[in-house]
């Protein structure tokens, strides 16, 4: 393998190693989004995502289970598993050996009744003691219960994605304000805003249940729902890639009204975009940014409808120009 590969390769390792065993700030991932720009870097760490689904797969076979249960078992912290790396990690051992170190990182047991959150502009990743893993978004909050009868997730607000271990004797079900999501072995994204819940389902199978309505739909991959006390309310196609984007530290619009991407955009910064300029605020845009990149949006967005942006406190003000 060329020197610059074996580097990239080294390099993705340790990136995917930092984004998912820590709680990442807006500045770590336009060191990311950067460092992938570079020519070669992209690829590696797409080949190092492919070597980790690879990893996680086996995470699930009794072999592997009862392999980490000893490592646990041997470590003087019996509740959690952490790796640090260094940055003397010889190529040699090569990329195999590296995702291996990732899958390491990313394991680390939860107690029960534990409570999990991010800050706007983080994103963490926590992997459960039966394999699930959940990512949360910015300004997330949940609490995670697990008994012998079942695994309960409350979802208290922001997002999170759920890639859940299969366990049929355990039905693993999400709460979200009065909405319920029940899966056995399946990837999916919960999203809480507010009394709103939306569902949106990547693969196999989950029971939506809206118990205002006392109302219960059945989700196939590739759609979604916004659980709420519409009678009207029922599962859509939906566009899985974008609206599950953010899992890889982009935000991705097609097509989208100006406020309603404007409001996606403002979920990761403190500093607000107001559009005041109303006859714009459902023209439709497109386009894809990097999370937390809220000067390149606020450019686009400017240059594209002729805005000029002015910063008044907290806020960035859009407005028609002169």
């Amino acid at each position: 393998m060329p020197l610059d590969d074996q580097r990239a390769d080294r390099e993705a390792a340790e990136w995917f190693a930092k984004l998912n065993t820590l709680s990442i700030s807006t500045r770590a991932l336009e060191d990311f989004q950067s460092w992938r720009r570079v020519p070669g870097n992209d690829a590696a760490y797409e080949r190092m995502e492919a070597l980790w689904q690879v990893g996680a797969r086996l995470t699930n076979t009794p072999q592997t289970q009862a392999a980490v249960r000893a490592a646990l078992a041997r470590g003087a912290r019996r509740r959690r598993l952490s790796l640090l790396w260094s940055p003397k990690t010889r190529t040699g051992y090569g990329i195999a050996a590296l995702a291996a170190g990732a899958l390491l990182a990313l394991t680390f047991v939860i107690g029960q009744g534990e409570a999990y959150s991010t800050g706007v502009g983080e994103q963490r990743l926590v992997t459960l003691d039966d394999g699930t893993r959940l990512r949360l978004d910015t300004d997330t909050r949940l609490r995670v219960r697990f008994t012998g009868e079942g695994r309960e997730i409350e979802l208290r607000r922001g997002q999170a994605f759920f890639d859940v271990a299969h366990d049929p004797a355990r039905p693993f079900i999400v709460e979200a304000a009065d909405t319920s999501v029940r899966a056995i072995g399946t990837r999916f994204d919960v999203r809480k805003s507010g009394e709103a819940v939306k569902v949106t389902l990547v693969e196999g199978v989950v029971e939506v249940a809206d118990r205002r309505g006392d109302r219960a739909w059945r989700l196939s991959p590739g759609e979604g729902i916004e659980a709420t006390s519409h009678p009207a309310a029922k599962p859509a196609p939906v566009d899985v890639a974008a609206a599950t984007s953010w899992t890889s530290g982009r935000l991705t619009f097609r097509a989208t009204p100006l406020d309603e991407a404007v409001a996606e955009v403002n979920r990761y910064s403190r500093d607000k975009v107001v559009v005041d300029a109303a006859r714009f605020e459902r023209v439709p845009v497109s386009g894809v940014f990097d999370v937390g990149d809220t000067e390149a949006f606020v450019a686009a967005v400017s240059d594209l409808f002729e805005l000029q942006a002015d910063r008044e406190r907290n806020q960035i003000m859009l407005r028609p120009r002169p």
